[in-house]
């Protein structure tokens, strides 16, 4: 997953990064365990497992230990946009979608005048 994030003054961005991995993974775990998905069994095992490698004090693993936090300069804007292509790129190198802003997980629609599934602060 990749993501441009600004934190709040006041607030540090690894906290946010920490609270969103928490928030998102039992969420998601719920939705598996209570939800009809087809592999939910295949899925469990797979983070079950992942928990028992990395000797977690949960019964499941979702996100890794790691992030890759790269911090951008605020005035930088050239950075800032080509880190920002590369990102709207990626579903288009893997084949998944002809245009950036056709792939819905992705703030690509917002920079083309569409609006996409989360709330986006454009740059």
């Amino acid at each position: 997953m990749h993501v441009i994030w600004k934190a709040k003054e006041g607030y540090e961005l690894s906290g946010i990064i920490r609270d969103f991995k928490k928030f998102t993974a039992k969420r998601i775990i719920k939705f598996i365990e209570e939800g009809p998905e087809s592999r939910k069994i295949w899925l469990l095992k797979k983070f079950e497992f992942a928990a028992k490698r990395v000797e977690s004090n949960t019964k499941y693993k979702f996100w890794k230990n790691s992030n890759h936090a790269v911090y951008l300069e605020g005035t930088d804007t050239k950075m800032m946009e080509q880190k920002l292509e590369y990102i709207h790129n990626n579903p288009v190198k893997a084949m998944l979608v002809y245009r950036p802003e056709d792939y819905v997980f992705s703030s690509a629609a917002d920079y083309a005048g569409g609006k996409g599934l989360v709330k986006v602060t454009l740059m």
